[in-house]
């Protein structure tokens, strides 16, 4: 696992696929702390990202910090932007995704719905399109708000799945899910200061298409 930055109020890591944000044996808190030297270290997770999603994740070392990165989530002050491959030409070149989210608890899955009710929120996205290949379409995300397999579920309601999806679609991709954090910002705990950490995908299927 890399690590990108650290300090005494943050740590900036590329989660690894298939690896839980939460702090329990094997989750990525678990793999910092191995990856910092110290297994004691106060490492705390502040967002998560999916179990099969990668990317950039900052991670707090102690509660002050924890507090103030939780309150700029809460209050929409904290910008996550993710890559994605999806299959399909999607157009257009850029737009806004809208819609009310559902999550059944009992199944582990999101669907979009038409009716309000009980466990159900808006959800919305902006993106992008970057390039157009061999029938995909690779896109920059910008997220408004951070519902359970938001990207995943918006895009594939639409009939544009995501590269590697085993939920939402049935699908034959070899690769991983195709679903990447690339970009996190946000004011430093300590100093205030504007920050901003960001990685490119690997060098793997479908990333290495474009």
């Amino acid at each position: 696992m890399e690590l990108l930055y650290s300090d005494r109020d943050i740590v900036v890591c590329i989660k690894p696929p298939r690896v839980l944000s939460t702090d329990e044996p094997g989750g990525l808190p678990e793999l910092v702390r191995r990856e910092l030297g110290d297994e004691k270290a106060d490492v705390r997770t502040v967002h998560r990202l999916d179990r099969v999603v990668s990317g950039v994740m900052v991670l707090a070392r102690n509660p002050s910090a924890a507090s103030e990165l939780s309150r700029q989530i809460r209050e929409n002050e904290f910008r996550k932007e993710y890559l994605a491959v999806v299959h399909g030409e999607l157009k257009p070149e850029q737009g806004v995704l809208e819609d009310l989210l559902y999550r059944d608890k009992a199944r582990r899955m999101t669907f979009v719905t038409d009716d309000p009710g009980k466990g159900v929120r808006p959800a919305k996205l902006d993106y992008r399109v970057l390039a157009r290949r061999d029938g995909m379409t690779k896109v920059a995300v910008h997220l408004h708000t951070g519902r359970t397999h938001q990207i995943r579920v918006q895009f594939s309601s639409r009939g544009f799945p995501l590269a590697g999806e085993r939920k939402y679609a049935v699908l034959q991709d070899a690769c991983e899910l195709a679903l990447w954090s690339c970009r996190v910002g946000f004011r430093h705990p300590s100093s205030g200061k504007w920050v901003t950490f960001s990685q490119e995908p690997p060098e793997t299927e479908p990333w290495t298409l474009f």
